[in-house]
């Protein structure tokens, strides 16, 4: 079966920068709903679009193909009394963006009585290399595409 809208696709992937250092690696296999729905980047829709089971390929994609730009006004600093006890670097937390908005801060510096916070993701501002390899394809059900997203092994969990 072929990619395309509403199929149900299993990929295992590797990120990484285009210096070659690993970011993120897929442990299992995650499946996404094809075809518009927002489950992954449009650019990887766009390299897998038509493509088979077995399938692999590399992209890269620019920042605001992926996790967008950086934006310092997501930095933040805050009093260590904010925070319960044993806040460290490279912890998470969830805060609330000028938008009202979750997002999720990481503690990025710790100077006497004040906490750093990065509201930006991780991998923002990077190009990034995507190694993909089709897994499985398969045609959604109804309620997976009345849903918007997968269903069952790989997929979301209701």
């Amino acid at each position: 079966m072929k990619i395309q809208k509403n199929t149900a696709v299993t990929i295992q992937y590797r990120i990484s920068e285009t210096s070659g250092k690993m970011l993120e690696a897929s442990k299992e296999p995650i499946a996404y709903l094809h075809g518009g729905y927002g489950n992954t980047f449009a650019k990887v829709e766009l390299a897998l679009e038509g493509q088979q089971k077995g399938f692999q390929t590399t992209i890269e994609l620019a920042p605001q193909d992926a996790f967008g730009l950086r934006d310092e006004r997501l930095l933040q600093t805050i009093p260590k009394t904010q925070f319960p006890p044993g806040v460290k670097v490279g912890g998470q937390l969830e805060g609330r963006g000028d938008d009202g908005n979750t997002l999720v801060f990481t503690v990025i510096k710790i100077k006497g009585d004040q906490v750093m916070l990065d509201g930006n993701h991780p991998m923002a501002g990077k190009t990034l290399r995507f190694q993909i390899q089709v897994v499985d394809v398969r045609a959604a059900s109804d309620e997976e595409i009345q849903h918007g997203h997968v269903h069952g092994a790989h997929g979301h969990q209701h």
